[in-house]
This record gives structure tokens, sequence and C-alpha cells, in this order.
């Protein structure tokens, strides 16, 4: 039986960011992924998201859609390691990409390069009715965008956002220390 939360050392990851095993695990808690999903990865990076909705939806799609050749070629490999032939890998700058896909119950965007407000016009024709998008921001500016941009479009999505800051134990001799990551903003919207 698969289970959610992949430990972050079984991905092949190199140099190319990655969606961390907490931060993971409530972005797809809060996306809400039946079975039979269709969903959008956008900024997929290594694929982690990717490969964890595909096998929350192993009778779904999920569309990986990554700007980077160095990350289209580790969600390949990903892919491949974890056996998941539900993943489709689409090597695009959002919104580029999106338009021929077919409609999806859930999106998650982990990196927008600068184009928030493109790619946030473009997936919500795409979102189905009652759909989530789940966005996680690591700056204040792209919170504030999607903030900005959920308030305009209050007619069409209700949204939440929380702040995340994970710290783990870190071995230091024969002590422990706390070592915290960067925090995160999960915004979670749904479309009404």
């Amino acid at each position: 039986m698969d289970f959610l939360g992949i430990a972050d050392e079984e991905f092949i990851r190199q140099d190319v960011p990655m969606t961390k095993q907490e931060i993971r695990i409530l972005s797809l808690v809060k996306a809400q992924i039946a079975p039979d999903a269709v969903v959008y990865d956008i900024g997929a990076g290594t694929g982690s998201i990717s490969i964890e909705a595909a096998r929350l939806a192993p009778q779904g799609e999920v569309f990986a859609i990554e700007r980077e050749t160095a990350g289209i070629n580790l969600i390949r490999a990903n892919v491949a390691n974890f056996a998941v032939p539900n993943v489709r890998v689409i090597q695009a700058e959002a919104p580029d990409g999106i338009a021929n896909l077919p409609e999806a119950d859930a999106i998650l965007i982990g990196g927008s390069g600068s184009r928030l407000p493109e790619i946030l016009e473009a997936v919500t024709p795409k979102l189905k009715d009652k759909g989530r998008l789940v966005l996680n921001c690591i700056t204040v500016q792209t919170l504030m965008q999607c903030i900005e941009y959920m308030r305009t479009h209050s007619d069409t999505y209700i949204y939440e956002a929380i702040q995340v800051q994970v710290t783990r134990l870190q071995q230091v001799g024969t002590y422990d220390m706390a070592k915290a990551n960067n925090p995160i903003y999960i915004v979670t919207c749904w479309k009404k």
C-alpha cells in the first residue's frame, strides 16, 4: 500500500528545488486528491508532488509542468524510480503548456517564475467547479500576488492561507540543535 509522505532522501534531487516532505504532505491534504483525479503540478521541480499526487490518484492523471531541462530530467527519473505511469511530463514555462490540458480537479503551484498572475488567469477556467488550487509561496510577494488575485476574484474563489515552518533536530557533536527550514505560506483556494 502506498502512503503519503515519501522521505525526501528517496527522491533523486541534485540541485533542483524540491518541496520538503512536511510541506508536501500538507499541500496534498489541502488538495484533497481523489483516486480518479486530474491534477496539475505547476513548477514541478523534481516531481515530488507529482509522484505523491499520482499515488493518491492511481486511476487519474497528473500533469507535471516544469520549464527547466534539469527538472524535467529529474521528474522523469523519479517517475521511473517510483513506477507511477500516470504522470505526464510537460516541459513548458507556465502558463504555456496549460491550454490543451483536460479540466483539473486539483492544481498545485510550487513555482511560478514571476508569472503567477498569468498562471492564475490560465488555470482558473481549467479548474473544475469545487476544485482546489493549492499554492506554496516562499516569498511574501508571491503570497500577496495570490491573495490579491483571490480577492479580485471572490466571485470565483474562497481561500485560506496558513504559514508553516518546520524545524528539525540536527546532531552537532553530542548535542541536538534545532535547525529551521524557511517558512512557507500554503494558500488553499476552493472554486465555487
